[in-house]
């Protein structure tokens, strides 16, 4: 992720950028039809007396009750969006501010009254009466009426929107698409080429290599990785990079954020120069974020699943639901190739990257919820049935280590804190069906 691609993504994410952009066109759209309309002239009007009849005075009046009543909805609008935010941010997990605050429709409805009313105040400034030379744009006030009528669909579609956005069905699917695109485009995602086997053994032999580390610039959560950049570097200097740092992770200034080792004899010069470009391809935040950090989509289902089982919410059927979706992204990722930590080019090995593996995935997603589920019995079969899905997705032998593992974690967590056998044997059927699929049975 180089410097543009993160400014992109942070204008994208802000609720200014968009607005801003149509207030802009709504100024430049005020100023081609009030100079349309002193092109033309106004003759023609007077054969559509009921749509241009209106003299300066009336034009007046009909911008400025538009413009007032546009500033007046606008307030609402954001009053309304700054109290989702709050209440999404109480009941879910302030993780998902930025998913709220980068929603386009909103961005667009709010936008387009507050251009509204800068395109009245642009046209009614143009408008000439009385003892003045008479000058009334036609065209222009017209376009405000039509704006002004439209207006009223777009509030009555944004009072639809927050209604249904606000939904724990509509949010909980939300972040599961848009980290389900993050994994469509991340894996399988390659460095170089894959290692082979003798390149990888040769690295076995890497602490005959000197390591110099690069200190991190600036302290924050690691938002994205330009990996194609720490490969051009390892390729022009003859040397192999190690990532220190990985995806999401909190770096501390200072702290080190890659190593770098040459296969030429003697030790390697990083100048500063070299350093800051290495600090450039790390895109360091105050905040993790999504584009390229496919944890975090797996984190903020599990943060909703376990606000939701809190004594204060004690609402079930939001994380069972936050489960159902953790299971359908864990079975996108069991039959995907994560990916090798070591990377070569030209039969030589340049990267060593801090990639997490599928166990890691699964720690994330329901680590967390099956230490907050207690006595709830219903968490525990959909915990199990989702790890039944996703056994049944794959083959591999670690995949069903990790999976055999989270089955058996849920059990005795279930076995400690469910006394009655009414509640303990659904549970134990649904690891007996685990079990099953690991062994390729069902």
């Amino acid at each position: 992720m180089n410097r543009f691609q993160r400014l992109w993504l942070d204008l994208n994410s802000s609720l200014w950028f968009v607005p801003g952009l149509m207030v802009l066109g709504a100024l430049l759209a005020a100023y081609g039809l009030v100079h349309l309309d002193q092109t033309i002239g106004r003759a023609w009007t007077r054969d559509y007396p009921l749509l241009f009849g209106a003299g300066a005075d009336g034009a007046r009046g009909m911008l400025t009750a538009i413009a007032s009543s546009m500033i007046t909805v606008a307030g609402l609008i954001f009053s309304l969006t700054l109290s989702t935010l709050a209440q999404v941010s109480s009941q879910y997990t302030s993780r998902l501010l930025r998913n709220f605050m980068r929603n386009r429709p909103s961005q667009v409805v709010m936008g387009f009254f507050v251009s509204i009313f800068a395109y009245c105040l642009a046209v009614l400034r143009t408008i000439r009466g009385g003892d003045e030379h008479e000058f009334i744009p036609s065209l222009a006030t017209a376009f405000a009426l039509l704006l002004a009528l439209v207006s009223i669909g777009m509030l009555i579609f944004f009072i639809h929107h927050i209604a249904s956005s606000l939904q724990a069905a509509n949010i909980i699917a939300g972040v599961a698409a848009e980290t389900e695109a993050t994994f469509h485009k991340l894996f399988p995602k390659e460095l170089g080429e894959a290692a082979t086997p003798a390149e990888k053994a040769e690295m076995a032999d890497a602490g005959q290599l000197r390591w110099v580390p690069v200190a991190a610039s600036a302290s924050g959560y690691v938002q994205g990785i330009d990996e194609e950049d720490l490969l051009a570097f390892a390729r022009e200097t003859n040397a192999v990079v190690r990532m220190e740092q990985a995806m999401g992770s909190f770096v501390v200034q200072g702290s080190p954020l890659v190593s770098v080792a040459s296969y030429a004899p003697g030790a390697l010069n990083l100048t500063g120069d070299v350093q800051q470009r290495l600090n450039l391809g790390y895109a360091i935040g105050r905040q993790r974020t999504i584009d390229q950090d496919a944890g975090f989509g797996l984190r903020q289902l599990e943060d909703i699943a376990v606000k939701a089982l809190s004594p204060g919410i004690n609402d079930t059927s939001t994380a069972v639901m936050c489960i159902d979706w953790l299971g359908a992204l864990l079975a996108l990722l069991a039959h995907r190739d994560l990916g090798s930590p070591v990377r070569a080019e030209g039969g030589q090995v340049r990267v060593l990257a801090l990639r997490p593996d599928f166990a890691s995935y699964l720690r994330t997603a329901f680590d967390q919820v099956r230490t907050n589920a207690a006595k709830d019995e219903a968490i525990y079969q959909r915990l199990l049935a989702a790890l039944r899905t996703v056994a049944q997705r794959t083959s591999r032998p670690a995949y069903h280590q990790a999976l055999r593992q989270q089955a058996d974690l849920a059990l005795a967590a279930a076995e400690k804190n469910l006394t009655a056998d009414y509640d303990l044997a659904p549970v134990r059927q649904q690891h007996q069906r685990v079990l099953a699929a690991l062994a390729g049975e069902g």
